[in-house]
């Protein structure tokens, strides 16, 4: 049967060795290392590691790839805790994609800061790792996180926290200056949207069909077969259900025809029906 063939598919099969496994492993190792040579020289070293493009343009090439290990936070411990959280966001990615596709996404962030810093002369790799976020809710929205360590708050209401950011980060520059900074946020968004294009084609296409007067209600079928079947969601594969299994989670796939379920063992292991 044939699936819905994306770019980033064709991409992955013309390139099957373009990985880097434990990617993450490797952005915290150099920054921390980078942390530790700073508290060592006064903050000196990440004054030769930043992006600087008139350095750049005097052959202080390094800096192209520097800038993705400097610190996260000033404190040690703002430090600590957004490295931990980088570091299990981009592993939950990496599980969910594999080492392949999640290269390609960070590597492409990446790549979208070296153009725009060469174009405005500044680059920063805090809007890429910010959109990590927006993907791991995009995969996961009920994942539940502890803020201040006390209240929960599922992932997908903490990613209009995450909207929020990234808006005053492209309305700041617009209103004080330098205009072109507004561009950071805005590429690294960009590469969210290239990621989950075919996602968002999807969802846009499956309003319109509901929204079709000769579309069924798929709400009120849920309801009716809950109410017959006493299950709400079932795996396709293997047939488990929401109600035999309660913990377990349940999602549709975007590049199935049809309303199909699979469970979390089964969701990126599946043969596309068409």
């Amino acid at each position: 049967m044939k699936s819905f063939d994306t770019w980033l598919d064709r991409f992955c099969r013309k390139f099957p060795r373009f990985e880097l496994p434990n990617l993450m492993m490797y952005v915290v190792i150099g920054n921390v290392l980078v942390y530790l040579m700073d508290m060592f020289s006064g903050g000196t070293f990440s004054a030769m590691l930043f992006f600087d493009r008139g350095a750049i343009f005097h052959g202080q090439i390094w800096r192209l790839l520097t800038f993705v290990f400097l610190p996260l936070g000033s404190d040690m411990f703002s430090f600590a805790l957004s490295l931990y959280f980088y570091y299990m966001i981009g592993t939950s990615l990496e599980r969910e994609w594999g080492s392949q596709r999640f290269t390609v996404f960070y590597l492409m962030g990446i790549l979208l800061n070296i153009l725009t810093g060469l174009m405005i002369g500044y680059a920063s790799m805090s809007y890429v790792n910010l959109s990590l976020f927006f993907a791991f809710a995009t995969l996961y929205p009920n994942t539940q996180f502890l803020l201040f360590f006390l209240i929960p708050i599922k992932a997908k209401w903490m990613a209009w926290f995450d909207a929020a950011i990234f808006g005053w980060g492209v309305l700041s520059p617009l209103l004080f200056g330098p205009r072109l900074y507004a561009l950071i946020p805005v590429v690294a968004i960009l590469n969210y949207i290239l990621f989950f294009w075919s996602d968002f084609a999807y969802l846009f296409r499956r309003v319109r069909h509901q929204t079709s007067r000769q579309t069924i209600d798929f709400k009120k079928a849920q309801k009716a077969a809950q109410a017959s079947k006493g299950y709400l969601h079932k795996c396709a594969v293997c047939g488990r259900t929401d109600a035999e299994y309660p913990n377990l989670e349940f999602r549709y796939c975007s590049k199935c025809s049809g309303y199909y379920c699979y469970c979390m063992d089964h969701i990126n292991n599946h043969v596309h029906i068409q």
